[in-house]
């Protein structure tokens, strides 16, 4: 039986309360592992386009604010 296998069956005989604490955790885990990733890419420089692009569009005046960013007017 694989661990995969054994984890399923495990889930399915977790009560509700049970499953939302192991949703809670999977999140976290994944956020961690995913704020590595980003970490380990930006010092790799795999993300210096990302702010060659953003350095060009603000000095050409086309840079918008993210989705829901307070715009300064400096």
């Amino acid at each position: 039986m694989s661990a995969v296998v054994e984890i399923q069956e495990a889930i399915a005989r977790l009560s509700e309360t049970e499953r939302e604490e192991l949703r809670l955790w999977l999140d976290a885990y994944e956020e961690d592992d995913w704020d590595r990733q980003v970490t380990a890419d930006a010092a790799s420089g795999r993300l210096d386009f990302m702010r060659e692009q953003a350095e060009t569009a603000k000095r050409k005046k086309t840079l918008r604010p993210l989705p829901g960013e307070i715009q300064s007017h400096a």
